[in-house]
C-alpha cells in the first residue's frame, strides 16, 4: 500500500508541474492538457485501489492510512477543477483572438448604392471586441486568484495533516510508555514479594540454627 501511495503522490507532483508549464503559455497546450487528464485518471484509479486496501491493514494503522488516502483524493479533485478552469480560459482566449482577427482582416468596401461606410456597425463591432477583451482579462484574473487560493488551501491542509499525524504518533508513543510503566510496576511488585519471602526464610533459618 505504501508503494502505491508513493506512486500516486509522485503523479500528483508531476501533474502540478504540468500546470506550472501551462502558465508559460507553451505551444503544445492541448498535449499538456491531455497528459494532465491521463495522470488524473491514473490518480483516481489508484485512490480506488487504496480504498480497497484499507480493509486489509490492521485497525491501529487504518485511520492514518485513510487520512493519507483522503488527502490524495482531495488533491485529485482540485487538480481536475484547475484543469477545467484552464480549458475554459483557453477557449475564451481563442474566441477573443478569432474575433480580433476577424475585425482586423475585415475590409470595408463601398456599396454600389451607398457610397458611405457603415460606421455604426464598425463601432458596435469594436465595442463588442473591447468588452470581450475586458471579460477575458477579468476571467484570467479570477483564475489566477483561484489557483493561488487552491495552493494556499493545499499548504494549510498539508500542515494540518502533519500536525494530526504528529499528534497520533505522540499518542501512540504515550500509550506504549504507559504499558511499559505498568509492566515494570508489576515486575517490581513481584521482586519485592520474593525479597520479603527470602528475607523471612533467612530469619527463620537463623533463629532455628542459632
Amino acid at each position: 500500500m505504501d508503494t502505491l501511495y508513493n506512486q500516486t503522490n509522485t503523479l500528483i507532483q508531476q501533474t502540478q508541474q504540468y500546470f506550472h508549464t501551462l502558465e508559460g503559455n507553451p505551444k503544445n497546450v492541448v498535449d499538456i492538457e491531455n497528459n494532465i487528464e491521463d495522470k488524473i485518471s491514473v490518480i483516481n484509479r489508484n485512490c480506488s485501489k487504496l480504498d480497497s486496501f484499507l480493509f486489509k491493514i490492521p485497525l491501529d494503522q487504518r485511520q492514518n492510512a485513510k487520512m493519507r488516502c483522503d488527502q490524495l483524493k482531495y488533491d485529485s479533485k482540485h487538480l481536475q477543477a484547475a484543469l477545467e478552469a484552464l480549458k475554459q480560459r483557453r477557449s475564451r482566449r481563442e474566441a477573443a483572438a478569432n474575433e480580433r482577427d476577424l475585425l482586423l482582416n475585415r475590409r470595408f468596401t463601398a456599396n454600389a448604392d451607398v457610397t458611405t461606410i457603415n460606421i455604426d456597425y464598425a463601432i458596435h463591432h469594436q465595442n463588442s471586441l473591447q468588452n470581450a477583451n475586458k471579460e477575458v482579462d477579468q476571467m484570467l484574473h479570477t483564475g489566477v486568484n483561484a489557483l493561488e487560493s487552491l495552493r494556499s488551501q493545499k499548504l494549510t491542509l498539508k500542515s494540518a495533516r502533519r500536525r494530526i499525524i504528529d499528534m497520533a504518533s505522540t499518542l501512540g508513543l504515550t500509550n506504549h510508555t504507559m504499558k511499559l510503566i505498568e509492566k515494570r510496576a508489576s515486575e517490581d511488585k513481584l521482586i519485592l514479594m520474593l525479597g520479603v519471602v527470602i528475607t523471612l526464610i533467612v530469619i527463620v533459618l537463623v533463629i532455628i540454627y542459632l
